[in-house]
């Protein structure tokens, strides 16, 4: 009896191992071009253990100890607790990311046209300052000109529109990479209207370029390293946005996230 016991235990831990390790390759596959990650939250622990394993960047395929890691947590979920730091070799920013005091205390406003139309953004120096002096040098430079929303989601609790990519597919720049995070939630809840700093997954130093506005009210669950560094928000012209997902999406890595139907341009980002 013992032994088939023992059998029994060795046969659904391998099971459980090899359904963690298919569920991680075919996340893989989805999201090999997204190098900047958002994740959803939803409710049900399927779904909250697939956002678990969709954040952590594992080296290969999860292990037994990994998966089971992840699972344990959806026993004791704390939305409340202070997230851990992810350890990351930078630990300060290059010389070519502007310097924090060029914003700290400052309050700049201005417009973000999108498919020729206008939406009133402000961006809170005194909250974000380190993000907010890099959104601003960026709209100087003009670099959002151009630039497009690649993706978009659709999902009860988590509608966002995502730009600013480079490469105009989710990549990012990885000469132009910049930390800390600032204003997380410490609840995960990102209003309608948010504008905050997409960036890779558990890494406190992994904002770059790209944005996302929060169209409806969204919850995003933290990972290692934290949140999703709230860098101002959208003053007038929401329905810009709320309009475009109504017209819907290509399903991509899910069936309420991927591209645009209608594509999306930035046309001009000024601030002032």
């Amino acid at each position: 009896m013992a032994a088939s016991s023992r059998s029994a235990r060795e046969t659904r831990r391998r099971i459980q191992q090899m359904e963690a390790k298919r569920a991680m390759r075919r996340d893989q596959e989805s999201r090999r071009k997204r190098d900047n990650l958002i994740a959803a939250g939803a409710g049900g622990a399927a779904v909250v253990l697939a956002v678990v394993l969709q954040l952590t960047a594992f080296a290969g395929n999860p292990s037994q100890d990994e998966y089971a890691a992840a699972e344990a947590g959806l026993s004791s979920p704390s939305a409340s607790a202070e997230p851990s730091a992810s350890p990351s070799a930078q630990a300060t920013n290059g010389p070519n990311i502007p310097a924090a005091d060029t914003a700290a205390g400052q309050t700049f406003t201005g417009e973000l046209i999108l498919n020729a139309s206008p939406l009133g953004v402000e961006l809170n120096g005194t909250d974000a300052p380190q993000a907010t002096a890099v959104f601003k040098s960026l709209s100087d430079e003009g670099y959002f000109s151009g630039k497009t929303c690649h993706r978009l989601t659709t999902g009860e609790t988590f509608g966002v529109l995502q730009c600013g990519s480079p490469t105009g597919d989710g990549q990012g720049d990885p000469d132009y990479t910049w930390g800390p995070l600032e204003n997380t939630p410490a609840d995960n809840a990102y209003p309608a209207g948010t504008i905050a700093v997409a960036r890779t997954g558990n890494n406190a130093y992994g904002n770059g370029t790209q944005f996302f506005i929060v169209y409806k009210d969204t919850v995003i669950p933290a990972d290692t390293a934290g949140g999703y560094t709230v860098v101002g928000k959208v003053t007038s012209g929401l329905d810009v946005v709320t309009n475009l997902a109504a017209a819907g999406i290509t399903p991509g890595s899910s069936d309420t996230d991927g591209a645009p139907v209608e594509p999306v341009t930035i046309d001009s980002f000024s601030l002032k």
